[in-house]
């Protein structure tokens, strides 16, 4: 089977390249790092299967996916994000996107889900589908992640993107998507914005 990785993280597509190509039913044939670049390499190559980031520069992995279907190509889409919104999981699913899973995921549960939508199954994390059928809720911490939340902790005790990676141990691109994430999901404008709101949560005096 035929892949390609549309992910604007060089670890990220490092890894999955790594982890497929140890599957001997498996051949990553090309790599993107945006949304036009994917949508170009996937009308090109025409793989049996596209793993697709949501969050990229050129319009987001739904723009990508939008196009790929109206142009009617018969290619399997599996999201892999590190979030997805409510609004996202539902038109994936009214794309026929046949598999949604979180990035962090282990590689053999990725193989396996990988191989499930391959023989005309679909796969969504349990926690994608969560989000989806949950009503809203009132307090919008329940929305983050245990890693979203720990950030935003740090946030409240005034640490940078650098301190904040070190103290987590996750590199500073992951603790800038997880801001980003937080401040999607909390409705902020910036950074100091989180951090004040973390504080009136009373985190500034865990940190």
């Amino acid at each position: 089977m035929k892949i390609i990785i549309v992910d604007d993280h060089p670890v990220v597509r490092h890894g999955l390249n790594q982890t497929l190509s140890l599957e001997s039913d498996m051949e990553v044939i090309g790599v993107a790092n945006s949304t036009g670049a994917g949508i170009d390499l996937i009308k090109k190559e025409k793989p049996d299967l596209a793993i697709v980031d949501l969050n990229m520069p050129g319009g987001g992995g739904m723009e990508l996916i939008r196009e790929i279907r109206n142009c009617r190509l018969d290619v399997k889409i599996v999201i892999l994000t590190s979030h997805a919104s409510r609004e996202e999981i539902k038109e994936s699913l009214s794309l026929n996107v046949e598999g949604c899973v979180l990035k962090e995921i282990l590689p053999e549960e990725l193989v396996n889900a990988i191989r499930l939508v391959l023989k005309g199954r679909r796969y969504y994390d349990p926690n994608i589908m969560q989000i989806a059928l949950t009503p809203s809720k009132k307090n919008k911490l329940d929305q983050l992640t245990n890693r979203e939340l720990e950030v935003l902790k740090t946030l409240a005790g005034g640490l940078n993107n650098k301190a904040i990676s070190k103290k987590l141990f996750i590199s500073e691109s992951t603790v800038k998507k997880h801001i980003s994430n937080i401040l999607d999901k909390l409705e902020l404008e910036d950074r100091t914005q989180a951090a004040l709101y973390s504080y009136s949560k009373g985190f500034g005096a865990e940190e």
